[in-house]
């Protein structure tokens, strides 16, 4: 690793501790040369998805892209950028466990609306009126009527939801 200070490339790690759920190590380095201290982030690489777009169009999956779009629908809404990354990560574990190389947008969609509307029912509203593209206001008020009216689900909630909604998923011919 070089230093960002002096550009020499004999450090020390002070310390390491595990982030974002375990998917990435955070390690405080100090440079031999200069003293100067900085961190460095280790993460798994992940095999590279192909998005199916609902038009049949191919592109390479974007991890940017996905958070990006999770941080506009929770844009000016008591949600944290921890809150987010998590988000992010347990969407990207759940897509790396069930596709190899490619995967529909419509079940990254999913996972994003599950996922938001853990963590606030606004920004879940504010994406799934764009992925679900709503053209009428009834739309939003037979979604929003429809939200309010489930209780927030917990974490073992969330995971019935998801096995109840991939049979459902399985089922369609």
């Amino acid at each position: 690793m070089r230093c960002p200070k002096c550009g020499g490339e004999e450090d020390r790690v002070i310390d390491s501790r595990a982030s974002k759920e375990g998917a990435t190590i955070r390690r405080r380095r100090e440079c031999l040369g200069c003293e100067h201290r900085f961190t460095t982030y280790e993460e798994i690489e992940r095999e590279q998805l192909t998005v199916l777009k609902r038009d049949g169009r191919r592109e390479p999956f974007s991890q940017e892209k996905l958070r990006k779009s999770m941080e506009r629908a929770c844009q000016k809404r008591p949600v944290s950028a921890e809150d987010i990354d998590g988000a992010v990560e347990r969407v990207l574990d759940d897509l790396g466990r069930t596709f190899d190389r490619e995967v529909p947008g419509t079940e990254i969609g999913e996972r994003v609306m599950r996922e938001l509307r853990q963590l606030d029912p606004v920004a879940y509203i504010r994406f799934a009126s764009i992925y679900r593209q709503f053209a009428e206001v009834n739309d939003f008020v037979q979604e929003a009527t429809r939200i309010a009216s489930l209780p927030r689900p917990d974490k073992r909630q969330m995971t019935l939801l998801e096995d109840l909604e991939a049979e459902a998923r399985a089922a369609k011919p």
